[in-house]
Parts: structure tokens; sequence; C-alpha cells
């Protein structure tokens, strides 16, 4: 028998050249996206919720989130309280989290923000950490104009005296501050009335302010950065001719270093309360 013709509703078969390449799309997910309301909500809330309560801070009903939370669950990444029945994060959502916590570089994320903030302030900022007897600097970048202050890579900041110091002092371990007090030959400091006014002050504004204290017409001023254990991670600085830095608070400079603060300390996973 004479084989038959191909039909010519039948497609030839593709080759490997032929098949083509899925579309690119940055869309994602709808419900994964809606579901992680869920988990924005617990974040927010730093506590265990209730199922309304949570579906409500994630706009939706509680019959919709509850088979979410099953799943969520499932994976470690909810958990349910056996007495309350209130939902917070799971052991996964913990490890993820300190994973996060790890891969994160404080000193890499501000470096990487300050030639920006020196612009936009148009003075000398710097970062600093702490080191064996004090706060090291280990970063400056100078503002569109240049400050005549010996400033750079590597070097000590007195506690007492600049608005990094101070910053540490208010927010370190009291029995750390003492000692490095010392080391730095200022032992006088630590009994100063006056010096622990200002340490109250900084930790009320998050923010130190120095007028002339160190140099004649230079002023500077500093903010912590806490990190994802409310621990401080290091200090952004600002310093400059006194006419050209605003030391008031509310001024446009100093709310460009307090936001900053705030975003790294929150890209560091600092609790709200330390922010």
């Amino acid at each position: 028998m004479t084989p038959m013709p191909p039909s010519s509703t039948q497609q030839p078969a593709l080759g490997r050249d032929d098949v083509e390449p899925p579309e690119r799309t940055s869309r994602g997910i709808q419900s994964v996206e809606v579901v992680g309301q869920l988990l924005k909500a617990l974040v927010r809330s730093g506590r265990r919720m209730a199922l309304k309560d949570l579906a409500r801070e994630a706009a939706m009903t509680p019959a919709k989130a509850h088979p979410y939370l099953v799943s969520f669950g499932k994976l470690g990444l909810i958990e349910q309280d056996s007495v309350s029945g209130h939902y917070g994060l799971g052991q996964l959502a913990v490890q993820l989290g300190l994973i996060s916590l790890q891969q994160v570089d404080p000193v890499r994320l501000t470096i990487a923000e300050l030639p920006a903030l020196a612009q936009a302030m148009g003075v000398t900022v710097s970062a600093a950490v702490w080191g064996s007897s004090g706060p090291i600097i280990v970063r400056v970048e100078e503002g569109p104009r240049a400050v005549n202050v010996s400033m750079r890579h590597g070097i000590p900041a007195s506690l007492r005296y600049t608005g990094t110091g101070k910053v540490f002092a208010a927010y370190m371990p009291p029995e750390v501050v003492r000692a490095a007090l010392m080391a730095q030959g200022e032992p006088q400091a630590w009994d100063d009335e006056t010096f622990h006014k200002e340490l109250v002050r900084v930790r009320g504004l998050g923010l130190s302010q120095v007028r002339e204290e160190l140099m004649s017409g230079i002023s500077a001023m500093a903010v912590p950065v806490f990190d994802g254990f409310g621990r401080l991670a290091l200090a952004i600085a600002a310093m400059g001719p006194t006419a050209q830095l605003d030391l008031s608070p509310d001024g446009h400079q100093a709310g460009l270093l307090l936001e900053l603060a705030r975003r790294l300390s929150q890209r560091l996973g600092a609790p709200t309360r330390a922010v």
C-alpha cells in the first residue's frame, strides 16, 4: 500500500534551534506579592498578631489570609502560638534574617553614600567605627570646599570634642566609654556634668552638635547608624566652616544626615525603636 502523504494539519517537528525562547518579563506573581503583605504586617508590628488583626493590616479578609498562613507555617516562615493562637514569624524567617545581617557590610554601604552626601550638604563628611580604644575614621569625603583640617582615614576621633566621638560616647556601654576616655588622656570628662548632659541631648536628638570645640571657625555634627541587633554600628559626621554648617537639628543639613542614618539603619535591619 502506498503511504499517505502527511496531513496538512500536521506540523513538522521543531528542531532545537526553532524553539522560541520564553518571553523575558519583569512581571512577578501577583498572588505572592499579595500574601507578602502578611509578612510585612508582622515585621511592622514587631509582635504576634491575631488572625483578624493580621488580615486587616495586610488588607485582606481573615478567610483569605488563613490558607496562606497555613502554607507559610508549613514552610517555617510563620508560626502560630499554641496558647493564644496568634501568629508570628517562624524559624525560617529568623534564619533568613540572620543570614541577611551577616551578608551586609555597614561600612561598605555607608562609604557608597558619602560622595552624594558631601555634595548635598556642601561640606566634608566622614564615617567612623569603634576601634580598640575609641572611634576611628575609616573614610573621609571632601565637600565642594575643602576644609583645612587634619582629618584622614585611620586617625582616632576625640570622644570629648568631636561630633563623631560624642555619638560613640552616647551609645557605647559606659564602661567602654570610660576606659576609652582614659586612653585618650581625658579621664576628667567622665565626671564632667556638662559632658553627660551633652550625651543625654545626643540620645534625645539622635544627633551630636559641636560648635568650634576642637578648632576655631570649624563646627561639626554627627549621627549614629545601628545594626540589626540595635547596636551602634558606626557614626557619620559632617564638618565645615561654622558659617557653612547649620547645626540646627531641624535644619536642611541635619535632615540629610538623619535621613541617611535612618535609611542605613533600616538596611542593616535595626529595630524600629533604635532608628
